[in-house]
Parts: structure tokens; C-alpha cells; sequence
């Protein structure tokens, strides 16, 4: 204690000198020491080598950072286990690597930024006679040159001398004077405030991820308390504990090694509920076992469901017998007790001093205690070692990273190689949606259970179950990436979609173990057309239908009562709120639901998607009925101003700078992807003067790559019959917006989307219309791609492979498209079709480094 305090001096005194003098951590390319990695770990890593986990996890500020944490677990995992240095909660994740301090290894069912938790249980080793339990004591210092991510194993070394509270109990302006921007304050498990000052009027445009958080307790800078400087000089490792953590979909495996010139008392603390949220918690000596659960479901107050027996549980199992034990009850420790149930609960385990090394398994579960043990004994059974469990999940990753092969790069800049981004943003891609089913067997196709909390109760089905759906978000382009990369996943993810219209009578428009009512529209009637129309089926196309019709033709309860704000506590399910006055003249009234001018464009969108969907049931009228309706975009076509805008019940134009959704007239104007022909022809002058609005568009600095609504924009130029153009913006976007650091995402990642624009345009193409079956090209970003492509729709169960050629594309950096050919059959226009590419073997580009004019036909 009396160490840190010294050390904390030192990094106080000398904080400017320090972050001057120290390299950014994430650009540092110095390998990891060997006190912090073992290497047999990462032996045959293969293309695993080129994913960096910490991308996306470095920033200040919630909007502009990726919102990702280091995670171990397989491909769509239900729990994702992390590093802890920072308690979770609606605009904050577990991680940020500007931290220095780890409180913890915690399992997270937290699916993104502005998200909440849903059930968490953190486990913290330590050394000494005195348990350090609470978050903010038992933070130990890390430097990041001692940390290695993998996708199948987090390492780290911690200073076992160096745990105690630092003592930064400071306001927020104390803390910024003292620390200036290098340590801004951050609320420990803060509580959301919907910001109702909407200063462009009740209407106006809406960023639905800005909030004011007041803190639930007094350490506003809890989680932060290291992050002055780098790892602060004097300081050593004298006495280290050494970290190494892995995990299978339901378990998570710590093997801890302490090394201790004083003898001390190996110890873990166990946090099994927070602040404010009940849980309970039981230790059995004999089995060697710590188990829990509580109730922390942070959206609490969205949307109509609110289950009352929802738990997360969890066992864990460790390797080594206790020599001591005892709950805790907040900053209370109850030595000898073996259980206790209430808010803020714990527990702690004590070994030998003789023992130098513990692992410990942690089963979680959404249906009980007696289900987290099976899932342990299932997943990661007694007797497996540490080192199996990180091959049975590098080989998970290894089955699907591995089918991609690149080659042709520029490797001359490490920070930007696009080996990695290509391969990271794939390894955040196919992490969502997750499946929460657990097993009930280990044998192959047995029953699974799952807690659903529509019914907040436990169904039995063999089938798998998958939740966390940013629609939104996703809808743009994760899901197309999906029906390419994990097509054995997508009937079963459609028939995941179908069971909570069954519950709810309703579609999901952001779905978080209930819907939370987030974002606006249902674009889940887009995503249900991307499947069928790419041939996807093995689900009720019936019902997927009567589902989608709800959504097309019957408005939430209370449409013309509520304003349907962002977040708004406990509202009906939002479906499209609005729906009342779209189906009566073509767009939702500016001056009486909020963000209109988005959710008309949006609907007109849906509207096509729902066509798609009706035509597969074999429904033609009303299929016709929604193709008509999809034109509404035309009706917010002020043709004075030559932009979209909203406009009020009478008719009349809103201001122009109402009714948007985390955008506004500049990028909503070019949001009907649908139809790009039919909003070219709206603009005076064609093509022309649609190119022209975009150049004014990009050169303006209106294009917010960092959020979805602008994801399609460079491509339009392709559609419309400027392929160079495209090309052009879209290397100049990919350069931009993303890097091989911590830093690498411009924006949050939003369960695979931001990457899942990376992963596509870098092979060359992307859905613009994601209710199409349809592609449209640009630019590659490789000289070589080769996919060894799994079975889809039609395949018979066979792989084969399919090599993407465009020599000169990474190497020579020619961005510009001369010539495409698809087996040998050349493509003129700059589209592809689904089909063409996931039934190919060779797709050919014939790259320049000057614009062609190959494809100005564009796609419309």
C-alpha cells in the first residue's frame, strides 16, 4: 500500500512528462515479454495471428470508439469473457485499453456499448492476509507491454504489490484539472437519463445514444484509477501474478500463477452482484465450488416485458482445496460463512501459501445453478487442461478465419495492414447475433434449453437460440456477410426471429434479452428477405410473413398517444411508431412523432422488404400493395430544396432540420437504397446532379462513416454509373476509419457492422440494397482472396473454393476497376448477384491505377 501510494505520487507529479515521454501503447509494436505470454499457446496460430482483439477497445469518448473488449470466446457465443478494468454499464464496456489497472476477469453478456448488461460475475486473484473485494480496492497495476489478446487466449501479468484504492475520489472537475484529458472521469455501474433537451425542437433531429449518467455511488473515477501515465516508473514486479484466461460458449477457464518472494496467501475474490442488483451467492468447500446468480438486467426500464425470475447463475470450480472462505455483503467480509442472499453480494477463497498455481472453471446460465454446472461438466469437464481448452477455441476460430487465405498486401505500414483489420473485423462479425441455448447432452444434436425473457421462462427445443439483434445497425450489411461466412447458422437464426413473434406477437427491433425498443423501424423485415431471397428457407416462410404484415400494416399500441422517444421507459413494443399516419397519406407527421422524417424513409425501405417476404409466402397483391408503398420516399422530396424533409400532418414542410435519426438531411437525402434509380431521377439534372450532390456530400464533410446511415454512401456512385469515384471514397474510408490498433474503429462496432463494411468492401463489393439479393462493386483492397466458401443453399453439404484475383490491387495500390470477369464471363456493370459470387470459383479483377470507364452503365 505504502508503495503505490508512492508510485501514484510519482505518476500525479509527472503526468505530462510521462504521456509525453512514453509511446502511444496502442502503437507499440514491442513483443510481449515473457513474463506476461506463454508461447506454446500460440503455436500453429495460422491466420489467427493477423487478429487483433484489441481493436476498437482504445477511446474517450462513447460515440467514437468501437465499444469492444478483448473477448475469449468460440464464434457466436453465448458469454464472452474479458479483462476487467472498468465496471460495465449503458455507454461503458469492461475494457478500455487506456486503462492500467485490472480489476477483474469477467463474463459479459453485454452486446454492445449503449447496451446493458445482462448478468455478469467477475473473479479477481490476489495476494496477502487482507481480501480485497470491492472493485475499487482490489485493482492491480498492468503494464501493456505484459498483456497479450488472442482470439483464444487473454494473458497478462499484474503487480501483486500494488492493489489498495488509489484514493482519486475526485469530482469531475477536480479530475480534469488534475489530469487534464488524459484521465476523464467515468461513472462506476451509472444509471441512464434519457436527455430530453432536444434543443431543434420536440421533433428535431435525435441522437438516440446521448445521454446524461448520474453515478449510482461515490467513485466517479472508479476503473480509471491507473491511467495517468503509462505503468508509473518505479514501480516492479518483484511479486507478480500472472493471468492466462480461455473459455468454451458457456464456461470460462483462468489459470493464475502467483509468484511471491513473501509468502503470502494466494486469494480470489468473486463478485456475484452489484450495487442496487440482488444476488446470491454459496460456498461448497468439499466440491471445491463458488456459485450465484443475480438479477442485473440493466435495461430494466425499456420496453413492456419485464421478467421477474430473470438470473443469471453461475459454479465455479477451482483446482486447489480453500484453506479459508467467507461472503461478503458491500464492504462487509463474513469470514466462515458459506451463503448469503441480498444486494452488492460476494465471495472469497483463500489457499495455501504453498500454492503457486489455480485454475478455475466458471459455468454461466440463464436457467440455473444446476444448468451452469452441466454446462462446466459438458464444455470444460474435469480433468481438461488449461492447454485444451485454448486449442478447442483457437480451433473453432482456426474452421473459420482459416478458409480465408489472403495474399497481395502493402506491408509497410504495420499499423495499417489490412491482413488485420480484414481478419479482426471478421473475428468481431461472426460473434453476433449469439446463441444463448445451452446444452442438455454433449452429444451431437441433443435437446438444448434457453431462458427466454418474453416468457420468462425456460423452453427445451433442438434447435439453437439466438439473441442480441442490432437490426438497425445490422441489417445493412452483417447479415449479407453472414449468408457468405456461417450459412449453416441463418435458417436457425430466422427461426430465432419467428419464436419471438410467437412470444410477442412482434418482431425485434433491438432485441437484448427483450426488446429495449432502441433505434427506430423494422428492418428485421429486411433481414428476413436478405435470407430468402439468397435462397435460406429451412424456417416457416408462413409465418415469417404474418409477422413481416404485422409489422407493414398494424401500428404499436398507443401510436397516436405516444411520441415514441428514444428509450422512453416502458412503452409497447415500438414496431413503427408512426405507422397511424403513414398508412394514411405516405409519411409519419413531423409534429407528432419523433425523428418522422427518418422513419418515413425508413418504412418506405421496410415496405420493399415486405414485398420480398410476400412474395415468398405467395401473397402477389400485397406484395404489389408494399412495392407501390415503398415510393413514399418520394413524398419528403422537397423538390425547391432538391433534399428530403419532413413534413408536418397538413402537409406542409418541417424545419430541415428535423425528424432524423443520428444523421440529418445530407445523408438521409441519399437513403433510399431501394430505388437509387428513382431517386437520381428526382434530382434536376439526373445522375449528373445526384453525382454531383454526393461530391458536394463527401468534399462537405457531411459522410459520418463512424455510423451506420452513411455505410452505403460511397457505393451509390457505383450504382449510379461512377465506379472510379467509388473507388476512390471507399480506399480513402477504409484508410480513415479504420487501423490495426486500439484504435482502430472509428466508430462503435455494433455487433459486426462497422466490420462487416470493411470485411465486404475489401473483396470488392456490398449489398447497397440489403433486401435485394444483389451486390454492388467497387474497389478490392488484396491481389488475392481464396475462400474456401462453406455449404449454403443448394450445395449439397459441399465446400468449394472461390479465389477473388485483382493483381495490383494491394501491392501496386491500383484502386480502379478495368475489366471483371466471373468464370470467364465478363461483367460489364457494377453488380453482382449473390448467387454469382457464393456459387463461383473465380471472380477476376483487371485493376488500374488511373479511373476507366468500366461500368459506367452503373446498376440502375
Amino acid at each position: 500500500m505504502k508503495h503505490l501510494s508512492i508510485c501514484v505520487f510519482l505518476s500525479l507529479a509527472s503526468s505530462t512528462t510521462a504521456l509525453s515521454s512514453h509511446p502511444d501503447p496502442a502503437n507499440n509494436e514491442s513483443p510481449p515479454s515473457e513474463a506476461g505470454v506463454n508461447s506454446d499457446y500460440h503455436a500453429n496460430a495460422g491466420v489467427l495471428q493477423h487478429v487483433n482483439p484489441l481493436i476498437g477497445t482504445r477511446g474517450y469518448d462513447p460515440n467514437d470508439l468501437g465499444g469492444m473488449v478483448p473477448s475469449v470466446s468460440p464464434p457466436f457465443g453465448m458469454t464472452r469473457w474479458t479483462p476487467q478494468t472498468r465496471e460495465n454499464f449503458i455507454s461503458q464496456v469492461p475494457y478500455n485499453d487506456r486503462d492500467r489497472r485490472m480489476h477483474g476477469f469477467q463474463a459479459t453478456h453485454q452486446p454492445a456499448i449503449w447496451i446493458g448488461e445482462n448478468g455478469h460475475v467477475a473473479l479477481m486473484p490476489g495476494l496477502g492476509d487482507e481480501v480485497r473485494h470491492l472493485f475499487q480496492h482490489r485493482g492491480l497495476s498492468f503494464r501493456k507491454e505484459d498483456e497479450r489478446s488472442t482470439p483464444y487466449v487473454y494473458e497478462v501479468t499484474l503487480d501483486a504489490d500494488s492493489a489498495g484504492e488509489f484514493g482519486w475520489n475526485l469530482t469531475e472537475q477536480a479530475t480534469s484539472e488534475l489530469l487534464g484529458d488524459a484521465c476523464p472521469p467515468c461513472p462506476g455501474g451509472a444509471a441512464f437519463i434519457p436527455n430530453k433537451d432536444v434543443t431543434e425542437g420536440a421533433n428535431g433531429r435525435v441522437r438516440r445514444r446521448d445521454y446524461v449518467f448520474e453515478p449510482e455511488n461515490q467513485f466517479t473515477v472508479q476503473g480509471l484509477s491507473a491511467n495517468a501515465s503509462e505503468y508509473p516508473e518505479g514501480c516492479t514486479y518483484e511479486n507478480s501474478i500472472q493471468v492466462a484466461l480461455s473459455a468454451s460458449a458457456h464456461v470460462g477457464h483462468l489459470r493464475v500463477d502467483f509468484q511471491d518472494t513473501q509468502a503470502r496467501q494466494p486469494y480470489f475474490a468473486i463478485q456475484a452482484s452489484r450495487l442496487n442488483w440482488t444476488g446470491h451467492v454459496e460456498i461448497d468447500p468439499e466440491t471445491q465450488e463458488v456459485s450465484g446468480s443475480n438479477s442485473q438486467r440493466q435495461e430494466y426500464l425499456l420496453g413492456p416485458d419485464k421478467p421477474e425470475s430473470f438470473r443469471l447463475y453461475f459454479v465455479s470450480r477451482f483446482s486447489e482445496p480453500f484453506t479459508s472462505y467467507g461472503v461478503s455483503r458491500a464492504e462487509k467480509l463474513y469470514e466462515g460463512e458459506k451463503y448469503i442472499e441480498d444486494k452488492f453480494v460476494g465471495a472469497y477463497v483463500t489457499f495455501d501459501k504453498s500454492v503457486k498455481r489455480v485454475e478455475v472453471r466458471t459455468g454461466v446460465s440463464y436457467v440455473s445453478v444446476e444448468q451452469a454446472r452441466k454446462n462446466l461438466d459438458i464444455d470444460i469437464p474435469d480433468g481438461t487442461t488449461f492447454e485444451t481448452t485454448v486449442d478447442n477455441v483457437k480451433s473453432a476460430w482456426l474452421e473459420r478465419l482459416g478458409r480465408i487465405k489472403i495474399s497481395g498486401v502493402n506491408e509497410t505500414d504495420s499499423d495499417h495492414d489490412p491482413r488485420t483489420i480484414f481478419y479482426s473485423g471478421l473475428f468481431h462479425a461472426l460473434q453476433y447475433p449469439s446463441d444463448y441455448s445451452e446444452p442438455t447432452t454433449s452429444s451431437e444434436g441433443g435437446l438444448r434449453r434457453f431462458y427466454s425473457g418474453y416468457t420468462d421462462s425456460v423452453h427445451e427445443v433442438n434447435d439453437s437460440y439466438y439473441q442480441s439483434w442490432s437490426i438497425w445497425d445490422t441489417y445493412r450489411a452483417e447479415h449479407s456477410l453472414l449468408t457468405i461466412f456461417a450459412p449453416e447458422r441463418v435458417d436457425s437464426m430466422m427461426r430465432s426471429l419467428l419464436r419471438i413473434f410467437d412470444w410477442s406477437g412482434r418482431l425485434p427491433l433491438w432485441n437484448n434479452m427483450i426488446e429495449n425498443n432502441e433505434m427506430i423501424a423494422t428492418h428485421v423485415d429486411a433481414v428476413i428477405a436478405n435470407a430468402l431471397i439468397r435462397g435460406f428457407d429451412n424456417f416457416d416462410v408462413a409465418k415469417a410473413w404474418d409477422a413481416v404484415y404485422v409489422d407493414a400494416y398494424v401500428p404499436p399500441d398507443n401510436d397516436t398517444d405516444l411520441l415514441y422517444y428514444s428509450r422512453e421507459p416502458s412503452t409497447p413494443y415500438e414496431c413503427r411508431a408512426g405507422l397511424t399516419s403513414y398508412l394514411e397519406h405516405g409519411w409519419v407527421d413531423n409534429d407528432r412523432w419523433a425523428e418522422s422524417a427518418s422513419r418515413t424513409l425508413d418504412y418506405a425501405f421496410d415496405d420493399y422488404a415486405a414485398a420480398v417476404v410476400a412474395e415468398h409466402a405467395g401473397d402477389l397483391e400485397h406484395a404489389k400493395e408494399l412495392r407501390e408503398r415503398s415510393q413514399n420516399y418520394r413524398k419528403l422530396w422537397n423538390p425547391e430544396t432538391q433534399f428530403m424533409q419532413a413534413r408536418n400532418a397538413n402537409g406542409t414542410w418541417a424545419n430541415e432540420s428535423w425528424g432524423w435519426t443520428e444523421g440529418d438531411k445530407w445523408i438521409y437525402t441519399l437513403n433510399v437504397m431501394h430505388d437509387v434509380g428513382g431517386l437520381a431521377s428526382l434530382f434536376k439534372g439526373g445522375k449528373k446532379a445526384m453525382k454531383a450532390r454526393m461530391d458536394e456530400y463527401f468534399a462537405g464533410g457531411h459522410n459520418m462513416h463512424s455510423n451506420e446511415p452513411s455505410h452505403h454512401a460511397p457505393y451509390l456512385y457505383s450504382a449510379i454509373g461512377y465506379p472510379a469515384d467509388a473507388a476512390r471514397q471507399i480506399r480513402e474510408l477504409a484508410w480513415e476509419n479504420y487501423n490495426a490498433t486500439a484504435s482502430g474503429l472509428s466508430g462503435n462496432e455494433d455487433l459486426g457492422q462497422m466490420s462487416a463494411w470493411y470485411v465486404l468492401s475489401a473483396l470488392g463489393f456490398y449489398p447497397v440494397n440489403p433486401a435485394s439479393d444483389e451486390y454492388v462493386v467497387a474497389t478490392p483492397f488484396f491481389d488475392e482472396v481464396e475462400i474456401l466458401l462453406p455449404p449454403g443453399p443448394g450445395d449439397d453439404g459441399k465446400e468449394h473454393t472461390l479465389i477473388i484475383s485483382a493483381p495490383g490491387a494491394g501491392t501496386e495500390g491500383k484502386a480502379y476497376v478495368k475489366t471483371l470477369s466471373v468464370d470467364g464471363e465478363e461483367i460489364h456493370r457494377p453488380l453482382l448477384k449473390h448467387k454469382q459470387i457464393v456459387k463461383a470459383s473465380r471472380i477476376e479483377f483487371e485493376m488500374s491505377n488511373e479511373p476507366t470507364s468500366w461500368g459506367q452503365e452503373g446498376t440502375v
